[in-house]
């Protein structure tokens, strides 16, 4: 137990976790056993260091940002099958075709191009790049970076946004011709 009742999992040993939600079930449920690989899974997270999963999480950002420097989606042939797989059965361009190529040329410093490509992905950039660095921040060095509030009517406006985005970018008549990658 860790002060101020504070058990080992960091929250409260009332029954109550972060935010007023319970970590126990109700009374009259039974609290299912943890499988093999949960047992695991949770061994390793208590024994890991507090800025793994961070740096988990930044190797993943990496490979992706490496496979699109790599592969250099630019310069594909025009013939070329298309690697998605909602394009290669539909024929229609999905929600985050051209993303690969729009962080392509934002990798090489090209935000007009990348906008072309996919001008959401581009918007969307510079507010998952400060959520994540607040979030490994704080995970990995306790850092109270200022909280980036986000309502869910801006998430909502966002999503629609993107949806409509995704339908005008298939229509095949003028303007939205311009919007095909």
């Amino acid at each position: 137990m860790g002060p101020g009742g504070v058990g080992a999992g960091g929250f409260a040993s009332d029954g109550w976790g972060p935010q007023g939600w319970p970590t126990t079930p109700p009374a009259g449920y039974a609290t299912p056993e943890p499988d093999r690989l949960t047992r695991f899974v949770l061994r390793l997270y208590e024994r890991s260091p507090r800025w793994a999963v961070p740096l988990a999480a930044l190797g993943c950002v990496a490979v992706g940002m490496s496979y699109a420097l790599l592969s250099n989606p630019t310069h594909a042939d025009p013939d070329a099958a298309p690697t998605c797989l909602l394009k290669l059965t539909t024929g229609l361009d999905c929600p985050g075709c051209g993303g690969t190529r729009a962080l392509w040329y934002v990798l090489h410093g090209d935000l007009p191009a990348a906008a072309r490509h996919h001008f959401l992905f581009v918007f969307a950039l510079p507010f998952l790049a400060y959520l994540f660095v607040a979030w490994a921040g704080n995970q990995a060095f306790g850092w109270r970076l200022p909280e980036l509030r986000i309502s869910s009517k801006v998430i909502t406006g966002f999503l629609g946004a993107w949806l409509a985005f995704s339908v005008l970018r298939n229509l095949p008549w003028a303007p939205f011709t311009s919007l095909y990658v």
